[in-house]
């Protein structure tokens, strides 16, 4: 199946952190970007980071900045968000995107998502 997969959600109290993993192996691209999006209940889906094919950082959305650092490993063909300081906020489905084009989310494929949860 050609989508990437995602992992390492779980629940997790405020102020703690999580490392998600986009296993991307199964993408017949090279040198593409990719993208974290997240959607909570009752919300649209929102852009929250992305990287290039080389390791450099294109955005990261204001909520998150400084909190989360998104990186790969070319290698593994695994991306990561790794996600600190955790607000009860960040609660939502986060899902991978690749290759990633826009924040908008309308191109490329797209994983099951994984979830996360902050409790207070």
């Amino acid at each position: 199946q050609v989508q990437p997969v995602e992992s390492g959600g779980g629940l997790v109290q405020a102020g703690g952190s999580l490392r998600l993993s986009c296993a991307t192996s199964a993408l017949p691209f090279t040198n593409y970007r990719v993208g974290w999006f997240r959607q909570a209940p009752g919300k649209e889906r929102e852009f929250v980071a992305a990287i290039t094919w080389s390791g450099i950082t294109i955005r990261y959305a204001d909520s998150v900045k400084g909190r989360f650092t998104i990186s790969r490993d070319n290698a593994k063909k695994t991306a990561y968000l790794q996600m600190n300081s955790l607000k009860l906020e960040d609660t939502a489905v986060y899902y991978c995107n690749a290759p990633f084009v826009s924040e908008s989310g309308r191109e490329g494929y797209w994983g099951q998502g994984t979830q996360v949860t902050v409790s207070s």
